[in-house]
């Protein structure tokens, strides 16, 4: 069953759809607006309030992801956090293998076997990308830094992520360590969207440690107020890599911010990455719009429900639904809502009943799933009898 009703918002065409973290689906239509020049052997700029990719290039491309390595080692300390396996008070020891940290390598300035609270490991880790932090807690997480890249690997799994691999928790160069610019657009998403409560480390400029100033090596940071992470990257391999995260204020929408994601990957010098990464955002901001379609738990429809103690469904989505678009398209989109068969009692709440296809010009900007806004129960036995008679000559 079809129903289609446009949405009260005009919006236009819209470009890629990022579908791995969000899912959603591709989009087969492309945005005119051409892209940045950007010289980085790989990149992407993705709308992660929309999960929309606006533009890419090299997206899959086996990468070597340098130190944005740390963004996964950082994931996984973070869980731990979260989930009170460790804390930010506890006191680590640091190993022998700090010592193997070489002196031309990121460091914290840990020292063997002095304790260190884990607030400062991780503070080195996100800000300095200091490779002795992350050996450090690579090996409190996971008991050795082997146990913690097969944490890391099976993640990566979890995630979804198609085109990585970890040999290591720092990012040193290895033929069998590498990644992509769409799994590290996932990635990046899930620690922002995942540890609110720890990405805003990301966005502190410095840390003292030590009795050594350590700044934070993101440059976008004190270039753009609105930019709050994320990761760095480089070796001779590799070249230039930065991941940066950029929030700001969404049009029409009081209270709500719309979030940017830049992935550079390989560029020729530190300049460029801060040149292009800077580029890409405010390319994003300035040529495209998000708006939110959908509210949360708005009604979108009421259909017909059989064998039910209410004749009628409230069906909507259980999360904003935001869409993006190029500037000054207009155009009214429209939906359509089509159901998974006749909707039969029992239905718990949240239950997938269908989907909401979102078109222009014919042509599909995106898709989502429809669910059921509350559970409803059964009929009695007389009501259930007769509406099972009358879908029999429904389906006929």
């Amino acid at each position: 069953m079809k129903l289609s009703f446009s949405l009260h918002r005009s919006i236009g065409t819209a470009v890629f759809l990022f579908a791995a973290f969000f899912s959603l689906f591709p989009l087969s239509t492309r945005s005119e607006i051409l892209p940045p020049p950007i010289m980085a052997k790989a990149w992407a700029i993705v709308d992660v309030t929309s999960g929309q990719v606006l533009a890419a290039e090299n997206f899959d491309l086996r990468v070597e992801p340098a130190s944005l390595t740390k963004i996964m080692t950082t994931y996984l300390v973070f869980e731990a956090l979260k989930d009170k396996r460790i804390s930010m008070e506890q006191l680590v020891l640091p190993s022998e293998s700090v010592r193997k940290v070489g002196r031309d390598e990121s460091r914290t300035f840990i020292e063997v076997g002095k304790p260190v609270r884990v607030d400062d490991l991780v503070y080195g880790m996100v800000i300095q990308s200091g490779n002795d932090a992350s050996v450090a807690l690579a090996e409190l997480v996971g008991g050795s830094q082997a146990n913690f890249v097969e944490l890391m690997n099976r993640c990566a799994k979890r995630l979804g992520l198609k085109n990585t691999n970890y040999t290591n928790v720092d990012g040193l160069t290895d033929p069998r360590h590498y990644t992509s610019v769409s799994d590290l657009s996932v990635l990046a998403t899930h620690i922002i969207k995942d540890f609110p409560e720890y990405y805003s480390i990301h966005a502190l400029k410095s840390f003292t440690y030590n009795n050594i100033w350590q700044p934070n090596r993101n440059r976008l940071l004190t270039l753009d107020p609105t930019v709050d992470g994320l990761k760095t990257g480089h070796t001779k391999e590799a070249g230039y890599c930065l991941v940066s995260s950029a929030s700001r204020p969404l049009l029409n929408e009081s209270g709500l911010t719309r979030r940017i994601l830049s992935i550079v990957v390989g560029e020729p010098t530190e300049h460029a990455r801060v040149q292009d990464s800077l580029l890409a955002i405010n390319y994003a901001y300035q040529n495209f719009d998000t708006r939110r379609i959908y509210r949360a738990n708005q009604v979108v429809a009421m259909p017909k429900l059989w064998k039910g103690k209410v004749g009628k469904l409230q069906v909507g989505t259980k999360h904003d639904q935001f869409i993006t678009v190029p500037k000054g398209t207009a155009d009214k989109i429209k939906s359509e809502l089509e159901f998974h068969g006749p909707l039969i009692a029992p239905l718990t709440d949240g239950a997938i009943v269908g989907t909401i296809k979102v078109f222009t010009n014919g042509k599909k900007l995106t898709e989502f799933p429809v669910v059921a806004l509350t559970g409803v129960v059964q009929a009695g036995i007389l009501g259930r009898t007769w509406d099972s008679l009358r879908l029999m000559f429904i389906k006929k």
